[in-house]
């Protein structure tokens, strides 16, 4: 199933405004994380974690989640296939893998980590609210880069599809 034009052009707009609002999200949390681990003040650290339990719940998956089925959606609408070219695979289990860590590994980090300061503790663990946003960033330029550059070529499915049809040997003989 092919996306119209139009169809092709709403997804990638909203992908691509997904995607960025993802890696903005997670450079805020990045820097949200570094203030509290870096700062001496607990009523910063406080203010920083509870932003960042504001962003984690709120926005992240939301936003996750559109990035992942617009881009399903236009690898499964357009010549660029789900399973035709490596660098499209390689984005949707990244995406796929982030989506997942930061539903169960990010979110719990950030919200133990606003227990303890809001018990009047200091902060537990800095990577608690540095490890997550670090490895997120990190594997979403990685995914903008490989949307960029479009490395690694077609998968052996995307070459067998490629490739031209060929008639079976008893068709291509002439009639006598």
């Amino acid at each position: 199933m092919k996306l119209s034009r139009p169809a092709r052009r709403a997804t990638l707009v909203v992908h691509v405004a997904a995607s960025a609002s993802w890696l903005g999200l997670t450079l805020g949390l990045l820097a949200l994380g570094v203030t509290a681990a870096t700062t001496g003040s607990a009523v910063t650290v406080e203010a920083s974690v509870r932003a960042m339990k504001l962003f984690a719940d709120r926005l992240l998956l939301p936003v996750a989640f559109l990035t992942l089925l617009s881009g399903l959606a236009l690898s499964l609408g357009t010549k660029w296939g789900l399973a035709r070219h490596r660098w499209v695979c390689a984005k949707f289990w990244l995406t796929l893998a982030t989506t997942t860590a930061t539903a169960f590994a990010l979110r719990p980090a950030v919200n133990s980590a606003v227990t303890a300061v809001a018990a009047g503790g200091p902060l537990p663990d800095a990577g608690d609210v540095l490890f997550g946003p670090s490895v997120s960033l990190s594997a979403y330029v990685f995914m903008t880069a490989i949307s960029v550059l479009k490395p690694w070529g077609p998968t052996r499915r995307g070459r067998r599809l490629r490739a031209p049809v060929r008639e079976p040997a008893a068709a291509q003989r002439a009639p006598l």
